[in-house]
């Protein structure tokens, strides 16, 4: 059970289970430590029961109806009368309205309300998702007759009060599959100061002109708060009239549009800016692939088919380069990732899975949106308005000790201070970025910082060693950035923004608000210099902060759910196939490997690790063998045989294969004790006979020898393991 107030769960006993369900709000009692010191509490009273619906699949068992949930947290199944599971057949996937609560002495009841299909269907792992986590996934009736009676383009009354950029050579840069396009860039050389610069203008899709604070389209973005992208589909968080038309700067269309107008230095700083609403006209559709070979090659092909727009691009990469020196004198945090992307057939199975591979013009559109996000911030500030803030605060004082012991346990040398900065970080990435172990210190780095989150209240984002920080550049899919629109055309205009009276956050995501809520009033903030209570109006951006912090990690959380199920459904066609990987994280039950070839994270549980005890290294984040000294820790390399596919609890599991028996010989060798296999190394076996003054016997043995020794070693350390007292 979680805490309201952040501290450690309380772990409920089954039989405390059987009156409660996933999601109820409890008051409990701590009656005691259980055997591995977690607080074990009893329930008091169920303080709320939100109206939930439960998907799962329709059993009929013993002349018995019942649904098993798709989400095993649920821990039981649900009881269908008769006559109430509607149209549905068995084996189909449903959805379930609870008509009568669990007791201490008889499971939950409900009625079948929808049904989703076969498991097998395509799509239906979104279909789960969304009803799972709660998201919004069909526009009101209202928001979508409001949508259809806005025009299909650009009208003359539109224009007004807005500067003319149509003849200004905008295009925008996206991927090959992109469909919304919300910003366009453009830049030129310029004069800044006494020296060279640029002016580098970012056009961002002006959503404020057509979303009317409070209006049917506004309630159901809020709502959604953002889009949320699935492999083949997309909930979008405005209708598709607005998404993909209006909204969308799509090329040689005319386009309402917010302009972050910058003059930037040669050596990155922004010099000077200004917002201002526009027209624009986007003169071309680049994809990142494409711009990347111009950029690669200006007598290429690709170049040659864009001869008017070269010039334009070579200045995009030249402020890029500025704007990159900047971000290392910043001392910004920049380790890289990778990141994969799943390629489904039309039956919405997985083909397979790739890497994202990050070009020059992935990180030149990247700097370009970071230089306006940032004039956003600084803009909001200077006008002493209330707004949303994209904070990133550094680590907790625990994750610090807990980094700081790590880094000292791996003789890295360096190590953070009490006020950590950023280029700290970046310091230690870049020293130790030819160690074989690299891997292993970056994921330690960036696990020792904390989630970015949505505020009114501004601390600064600290992997981009901003001061100020806000998201203006994608009003089409963040509802926050529609939002800082709204504020930056108040402070243009001299007048004030007024939130509106909106619906509060769903039941799906109330216990990650609360969360969140408590990351806020955390002590890791900085301190306010004025101890008065905020306002009602700082409390209601609080409020919308949190709202959009939580739907983003709903947003999240139904995402990996999908991929998960995908890349589970995709192993169990590889069921006793072998492959190759790295551990990617080390636990007390086991470690994660990532399968090379694949992409994909499974488990290999501890007791598939051999027949000896394994200790948790918390400090150097592995797991060792007390026997044999064998360690496995991020970056290790294994071979592993896919042994199991738990489709739904979303899990693979992965059992060790030769490469795990060759670390143990290393290992084992590397302290001339015995092999893996509990047959003694050369080396010991002759230490071992010099000792005795007597010929020591040949190792080399028939494989039928070599079982009955290692049956014989396995029994010894049973024995061994019999007569050692339980480790707590």
């Amino acid at each position: 059970m979680q805490r309201d107030n952040g501290e450690a769960d309380i772990y409920l006993p089954p039989n405390e289970m059987r009156a409660v369900l996933h999601k109820d709000r409890v008051k409990a009692r701590i009656v005691r430590q259980d055997r591995r010191g977690r607080p074990e509490g009893r329930v008091v009273e169920i303080v709320e029961r939100p109206e939930q619906p439960i998907i799962g699949r329709l059993l009929h068992e013993g002349g018995i109806w019942l649904v098993a949930p798709e989400d095993k947290r649920y821990g039981q199944d649900v009881l269908i009368p008769k006559g109430a599971t509607g149209p549905a057949k068995v084996g189909q996937v449903v959805v379930v309205q609870l008509t009568e609560p669990p007791a201490l002495f008889g499971q939950p009841v409900g009625r079948v309300k929808e049904v989703l299909g076969e498991i097998d269907d395509p799509g239906m792992e979104i279909e789960i998702a969304v009803r799972k986590y709660g998201v919004p996934h069909e526009f009101s009736e209202a928001c979508l007759a409001q949508a259809k009676a806005l025009p299909d383009k650009v009208r003359p009354a539109d224009k007004k009060g807005r500067v003319d950029l149509t003849d200004v050579p905008l295009v925008t840069i996206d991927g090959e599959d992109a469909r919304d396009f919300d910003d366009a860039v453009y830049c030129e050389p310029a004069k800044v100061g006494r020296g060279k610069g640029w002016r580098l203008l970012v056009a961002i899709a002006d959503v404020s002109a057509y979303v009317q604070t409070g209006s049917a389209i506004d309630i159901d973005a809020y709502d959604r708060a953002t889009s949320v992208y699935f492999p083949r589909r997309v909930i979008p968080m405005l209708p598709e009239k607005l998404s993909n038309g209006l909204c969308s700067l799509n090329p040689e269309v005319e386009r309402l549009c917010m302009v972050c107008d910058m003059l930037v230095a040669a050596d990155g700083e922004v010099y000077a800016y200004q917002f201002y609403p526009a027209v624009m006209f986007s003169h071309a559709r680049f994809t990142y692939t494409e711009v990347a070979a111009i950029l690669g090659n200006t007598r290429g092909p690709e170049a040659a088919k864009r001869k008017s727009r070269v010039k334009d691009l070579l200045n995009l990469a030249d402020v890029y380069r500025a704007l990159l020196k900047q971000r290392a004198t910043r001392g910004a945090v920049d380790f890289e990732t990778t990141e994969t992307q799943i390629i489904c057939d039309d039956a919405g199975r997985i083909e397979k899975i790739v890497p994202r591979t990050r070009n020059e013009a992935h990180r030149l559109i990247e700097e370009a949106m970071l230089a306006a996000n940032v004039c956003s911030a600084d803009f909001i500030a200077q006008g002493k308005h209330p707004g949303l803030y994209r904070v990133h605060e550094g680590p907790t004082p625990e994750k610090k000790e807990i980094l700081r012991g790590y880094l000292k346990a791996m003789g890295v040398g360096m190590s953070i201070s009490d006020d950590p900065k950023p280029g700290e970080f970046q310091a230690i990435a870049q020293a130790t970025k030819e160690r074989p172990d690299a891997q292993q210190i970056h994921t330690m780095l960036l696990r020792s910082m904390q989630q970015a989150i949505y505020t009114p209240i501004n601390s600064g984002h600290f992997g981009l060693a901003y001061e100020a920080y806000t998201h203006f550049t994608s009003p089409i899919r963040r509802y926050p950035d529609l939002l800082v629109h709204r504020v930056i055309k108040a402070i243009l205009g001299n007048s004030k923004y007024q939130l509106p009276v909106l619906p509060t956050p769903g039941e799906a995501h109330a216990k990650l608000a609360k969360r969140l809520a408590s990351r806020v009033k955390s002590p890791t903030q900085k301190p306010q210099k004025t101890t008065v209570a905020p306002s009602k109006e700082v409390q209601a951006w609080e409020a919308a902060g949190l709202h959009c912090s939580a739907n983003e990690r709903r947003a999240d959380e139904a995402s990996r759910d999908v991929e998960a199920w995908l890349k589970c459904k995709y192993m169990r066609e590889h069921l006793g196939e072998e492959y190759g990987g790295v551990v990617s994280s080390a636990t007390t039950f086991g470690i994660f490997v990532t399968l090379d070839a694949m992409y994909v994270e499974g488990l290999v549980h501890i007791t598939e690790l051999g027949g000896e005890y394994f200790k948790f290294d918390e400090m150097r984040q592995e797991l060792r063998g007390e026997r044999t000294g064998i360690r496995y820790a991020i970056g290790t390399r294994v071979r592993v045989q896919v042994s199991r596919v738990d489709l739904d609890g979303r899990k693979i599991d992965f059992r060790l294969v030769r490469e795990g028996e060759e670390l143990a010989s290393r290992a084992m060798k590397d302290k001339g004790v015995a092999s893996a296999t509990g047959v003694p190394t050369k080396s010991a076996a002759k230490r071992s006979a010099r000792s005795k003054n007597v010929e020591p016997a040949s190792t080399d043995r028939s494989p039928q020898s070599a079982m009955q020794a290692f049956k014989a070693a396995v029994k010894k350390a049973a024995n061994k393991v019999k007569g050692r007292k339980p480790r707590r």
